[in-house]
């Protein structure tokens, strides 16, 4: 086997000097066992390409390297400079490259790659044109054994066999395969390693081509199957290039720090890569420039001649590092600039797609460089400082697109419309100098590059200055712009004071309220109603955006509630020509006249009565109708004919022309703060104030409020004919009998008499001067009729609940507080005759009543003799709420009533309880005696014990029956015995059976068998 390279020399000096000084081994076998280990262990392909890049250049040929792998052996091959005798010198000696010589052009600057090869394999190989040579740990050990060293003997042992590798060259015999120059042969050390290879030759992309420029093809096999072939690069990559060399004095200050051999390469070189495809996967490592392990957030690819660490795995820190930094991020500011004003490429989206040719300007945007902006967290020290030199030179790098006309700016120069979508932004270009698009998602990056934010709502603002003499139809272009972003509420209110150009030719600001003219009105009655301020758009400017920015379609009803409209009509008494306004108005109500409901105001508006004087719609009637028949002439006046036949009676009254009796209505009345629309009707506050919860409107509220108008203009002839219409007219039938629900503060709801019933109650009075309210009912029960005035005759031909409503009486409970009081009054006269009968009846029903008057009467009627009744002053009356106190004559005269109803009398009365004026206390001893069985086989609720007395004195007062406050019965007599036994068990209305079945005890079988018949069978 021949030497050509001398390798017998080498490994005897070698050997020389581990023999003479075996420290000498032991330290090589330790530093190769750390670059194996430590900074190679993975770098196998990285290193070996490298090599034959280096190769390549030195050849001055286009690099080519063959990655084979096949059988448990990797065969590398390259073209370029073949093996020479110093090139295996450089091999079999640490750190002492045989590149030194050729510095500007080596990509390797430490000369230890190739120990990378130990990672995988023990007995590397290397075949070249010139000659080969082969590394081997079995034959260096066994060159070491051979040696006879005592020394080295020792170290060998003390590392457990393990020697140098790459120490000890031997000659090798073979070539290259054809084409190439140079051939390593692998072969691997275990499955580990194997499987290490597949992953590397698997990870191999196109950075590792953009790392090594004298490399242009790179050919991975696997198995004897071509894998890929990596070449032209930058058809797939977007890639700019810088770099040059220190100066002298640069070379001082920023490699003071460095190894010697380092000091003397002087040049630096920068490249940056972004992939054409946006589906390709970026490396996001820094490389210096083959891969390191510091990491890098930006979507691109950095390949820089970063000093490294001892171990190739990090950049190191120092003066070099920093300057090359800045000029990485001065690179990569360039690269965007390039690719935001390249057009070598279709235009296209965000996502890299071309645009269709079609679309709108503002779509078609160039490449957008906004994702590549250094935004978020920095990955770690290095990537954090390129980020930051980065954002500080974008914002001086026109790369954003100006929308106005395309030209690249400068962020420091651009702004962007907060909110603004992109077709509004196409709108706003001519008007915002420096104006670019601003997406949700671009809002990050365009912060960093610190470009300027305008407000969507000042840009608004500034809008009317500026835009003020443009064309409607600008607007209305504007207004469609527009209509992507007026669904966001958060947007249509930034949008408030949007400028709107009117047909009168003002512009206003804010589209809320303004009208867009249509069909349903015509264009001559909007332009009445604009000389009163009306704001209606300007034919030209109308979009449907409007709408949703709170513009009204100009309908009857928006017209009408519009607040110009509004006050036209309050003012058209004062107005040059009021009969313009009426006929306006009344134009547009004529054509539904339902569209004026609940606009009360309406009726301020001024139209011409008979004799053609200007009267107040609401004062005037029409010819003919029941308001004219019923309605003080001095009050009201005829309208006139003419606007009758014009108009139509619907069309007249929708506006308060009167017809009949009208009615207003009001929602959610506060009863402290009445509604303007209920204002003008007479009495409206006192009856507020006589219908307020416990006499305070304050916090009262009225759901929905019906009231009739007008009442004190009604004719007091006219009144039965009023009240006749009553029962006619389904909505003033309503607002009279229906109660009217007030809630409380407290939230308690409260029944209310209607206003109309009120004022008729309170104010209507007939012919002899006396109110109609309170008069007998022409159906009133018969007891009430003798107390009360009739009403007269015509009444009997009113609505049932129509008379109910204006105070007739049918019962005690259609009494109000006044007639309660005038009943008791005449109640209380001595002249009237009154049977008990009737009185009983009487008593019974006012003691329910949920009204009293302001004071008690001074008399009251009480139970007489001979079935008739008595007047005695009210101090000497009592109620009398049990059977037994009517014996109490001591006590005066008897008001008679049991349970509620007593309780409801003496309070109406003002009088005690029979029970509160005296004590009710039995002062004779009785004997205790059993309750006959028959009397309690009838009666199962009587006590099993009664107290007999042969004289019953309570209060002092002789008395035949009483029961005590235990509920045990006391008599002197059989009759009181039934009364008490009946009173204490419950069941009063068996006294006369007990009293019978007491008297003659032959009767039992017959009275129970007639209890059999008491409770009907529930089948």
């Amino acid at each position: 086997m021949d030497d050509v390279f001398g390798t017998a020399v080498v490994r005897e000096r070698v050997l020389a000097g581990w023999a003479a000084a075996p420290v000498r081994f032991r330290e090589d076998a330790n530093a190769e066992e750390d670059l194996a280990l430590g900074g190679y262990l993975d770098r196998v392909v990285v290193e070996l390409a490298q090599n034959a890049a280096d190769a390549a250049v030195r050849e001055g040929v286009p690099g080519r390297v063959r990655f084979s792998y096949r059988n448990g052996t990797l065969v590398v091959a390259n073209t370029g400079t073949p093996l020479s005798a110093d090139g295996v010198e450089s091999l079999a000696t640490l750190r002492a490259s045989a590149k030194r010589d050729e510095a500007e052009s080596a990509v390797g600057r430490f000369g230890v790659g190739f120990s990378a090869v130990l990672a995988v394999t023990d007995e590397p190989v290397i075949l070249s044109r010139t000659g080969g040579v082969r590394f081997s740990r079995a034959d260096t050990a066994a060159t070491i054994a051979e040696l006879g060293s005592a020394g080295l003997d020792t170290e060998v042992r003390r590392r457990g066999g393990q020697v140098p590798v790459l120490r000890l060259p031997f000659p090798a015999e073979g070539e290259p395969p054809a084409g190439f120059d140079t051939a390593v042969i692998l072969p691997l050390r275990d499955d580990a390693a194997a499987e290490l290879v597949r992953r590397l030759l698997a990870e191999a992309d196109d950075a590792l081509l953009l790392a090594l420029p004298g490399l242009t093809r790179i050919e991975l096999e696997v198995d004897g199957e071509e894998v890929r072939v990596l070449e032209d690069a930058e058809s797939r990559w977007f890639v700019h290039r810088v770099g040059g060399a220190f100066d002298e004095g640069e070379r001082e200050r920023l490699l003071a720090d460095r190894p010697v051999e380092e000091r003397a390469r002087p040049s630096w070189s920068v490249l940056w890569a972004l992939p054409r495809d946006p589906g390709t996967e970026v490396p996001r490592t820094v490389h210096a420039p083959t891969p390191t392990d510091e990491p890098l957030s930006l979507n691109a690819l950095l390949l820089a001649t970063f000093p490294l660490d001892p171990a190739r795995r990090h950049v190191a820190k120092g003066p070099l590092t920093d300057r090359l930094v800045q000029e990485a991020a001065r690179a990569y500011a360039e690269l965007l600039r390039l690719r935001a004003e390249s057009d070598a490429a279709p235009l296209q989206d965000a996502a890299g797609n071309p645009r269709s040719a079609d679309l709108p300007p503002i779509a078609a945007v160039r490449f957008d460089v906004l994702p590549l902006v250094p935004t978020g967290l920095a990955a770690g020290a290095l990537d954090g400082a390129l980020r930051d030199a980065i954002l500080g030179e974008l914002p001086g790098t026109p790369l954003l697109t100006s929308v106005e006309d395309g030209t690249l700016l400068r962020p420091r120069d651009a702004v962007v419309v907060e909110g603004a979508d992109e077709a509004f932004t196409a709108v706003l270009a001519p008007i915002v100098g420096g104006l670019v698009r601003s997406r949700r998602q671009d809002r990050v990056a365009l912060d960093a590059l610190r470009v300027r934010r305008l407000e969507l709502a000042e840009l608004i603002d500034q809008l009317g200055a500026v835009a003020e003499h443009r064309p409607p139809q600008w607007w209305r272009e504007t207004y469609a712009a527009l209509s992507g972003m007026v669904t966001d509420p958060l947007i249509r209110e930034s949008l408030g004071t949007l400028p709107v150009p009117l047909a009168d030719g003002r512009l206003v600001r804010g589209a809320r309220g303004v009208l867009l003219p249509g069909r349903e009105l015509p264009s001559d009655v909007l332009a009445t109603f604009g000389e009163y301020g009306v704001r209606v758009v300007h034919p030209d400017a109308v979009h449907p955006s409007l709408e949703r920015l709170g513009a009204l379609a100009a309908t009857p009803r928006t017209l009408l509630e519009d607040s110009a409209v509004r006050t036209a009509v309050e003012h058209s008494n004062d107005a040059d020509d009021p009969d313009v306004i009426a006929e306006a108005v009344l134009g547009v109500i004529a054509v539904d006249p339902s569209q004026a409901d609940g606009l009360w105001w309406l009726s301020d508006l001024v139209l011409r009565d008979a004799d053609g004087d200007l009267v107040p719609a609401n004062a005037l009637v029409i010819p003919g109708s029941a308001a004219e028949a019923i309605l003080d002439q001095d009050e009201v006046a005829p309208i006139e004919r003419a606007l009758v036949d014009r108009y139509g009676v619907q069309a007249l009254t929708a506006v308060g022309v009167l017809d009949e009796l009208a009615v207003v209505a009001a929602s959610d009345v506060a009863l402290d703060e009445l509604p303007e629309a209920l204002a003008d009707l007479d009495g409206i506050e006192d009856w507020a104030d006589d219908v307020a919860p416990d006499g305070s409107r304050y916090g009262a509220t009225i759901g929905e409020l019906a009231a009739i108008r007008d009442l004190d203009w009604i004719r007091e002839d006219a009144w039965p004919r009023v009240l006749e219409l009553f029962g006619s007219s389904p909505d003033a039938r309503r607002a009279l009998v229906g109660q009217v629900r007030v809630v409380g503060p407290d939230d308690r709801a409260l029944g209310v008499p209607s206003y109309a019933a009120w004022w008729i109650r309170d104010r209507v009075l007939l012919d002899d001067g006396e109110p109609l309210a309170g008069r007998a009912d022409p159906e009133v029960d018969p007891i009430l009729a003798a107390f009360l005035d009739p009403a007269p005759e015509w009444t009997a031909r009113l609505d049932p609940e129509v008379r109910t409503a204006v105070g007739l009486v049918r019962t005690v409970a259609d009494l109000d507080v006044d007639g309660v009081g005038h009943l008791l009054d005449r109640l209380a006269e001595p002249g009237r005759d009154v049977e008990e009968s009737a009185v009983l009846r009487l008593w019974a029903q006012l003691g329910t009543l949920t009204v009293f008057p302001d004071s008690a009467p001074e008399s009251v009627r009480v139970l007489g003799d001979d079935e008739r009744t008595r007047v005695v002053a009210a101090a000497d009356a009592v109620v009398a709420d049990a059977p037994m106190w009517l014996q109490r004559e001591d006590l005066g005269g008897f008001v008679v009533a049991s349970g509620a109803a007593a309780d409801g009398l003496s309070d109406l009365f003002e009088v005690p309880l029979a029970t509160e004026a005296a004590a009710g206390k039995i002062e004779t001893e009785g004997t205790p005696a059993d309750v006959p069985a028959i009397v309690r086989e009838l009666v199962p609720e009587v006590p099993r014990t009664w107290w007999e007395h042969e004289e019953l004195l309570v209060d002092g007062v002789d008395v035949s029956w009483w029961v005590d406050e235990n509920g045990e019965p006391h008599a002197a007599t059989f009759n009181g015995l039934a009364k008490a036994l009946a009173w204490s068990a419950g069941q009063w209305s068996q006294r006369h059976v007990i009293l019978a079945v007491l008297s003659d005890p032959s009767r039992a079988s017959e009275l129970l068998i007639d209890t059999t018949f008491d409770t009907p069978s529930a089948g």
